[in-house]
């Protein structure tokens, strides 16, 4: 069965967007050193990216507004005012879990949980992320969006691996429900 696999970066104090929503600080500490070998061994396992409809905005207008990034895969955009699809990009009003457990249960390669919070919580909320692959930023926001909400359970999770560079730290750990 396919995997979904929350991968996403973060601030040390746990935002992934600043208190305006932006993103523009998601860097090392050297922004000329910002490798991507880990990003390029990950993506070859994906062929379904799923977001919300607040990163999906972020990525069509600032952070990549002449090409779509994620071309060559399916992309789910959930939110509560569909757009026109494309054949590479699925506007939806589809409950995230359930489009989610309908997606695992087709062929093919592991589905990417690219944002933003609420999407991630709701998932995590039913037990529906099997691997967490988060990089901590050498940042400290103080405010904004934050990663993780409340939940009614603790989740027991197993580290897998742990890597860091520019004074990035990944952390990827397993779901051990899953």
């Amino acid at each position: 069965m396919r995997k979904t696999i929350l991968y996403i970066a973060m601030s040390l104090d746990g935002y992934i967007a600043d208190i305006n929503g932006k993103v523009n600080w998601l860097t090392g500490e050297n922004i000329d050193n910002n490798s991507m070998d880990n990003y390029l061994k990950f993506i070859n396992d994906i062929d379904t990216v799923v977001m919300g409809r607040t990163t999906y905005n972020q990525i069509v207008t600032e952070l990549s507004p002449d090409n779509w990034v994620y071309s060559g895969m399916k992309s789910y955009v959930i939110t509560s005012s569909p757009f026109k699809s494309s054949e590479e990009i699925i506007s939806t009003s589809q409950n995230v879990c359930e489009l989610v457990k309908d997606l695992k249960q087709k062929n093919g390669k592991d589905i990417w949980i690219c944002g933003g919070a609420n999407i991630a919580n709701q998932l995590i909320n039913n037990n529906l992320i099997d691997i967490y692959h988060i990089s901590i930023i050498p940042t400290i926001l103080g405010n904004g969006i934050k990663l993780f909400g409340l939940f009614d359970n603790e989740r027991k999770l197993k580290l897998l691996n742990t890597n860091s560079y520019n004074g990035i730290v990944e952390l990827v750990y397993k779901n051990r429900y899953n």
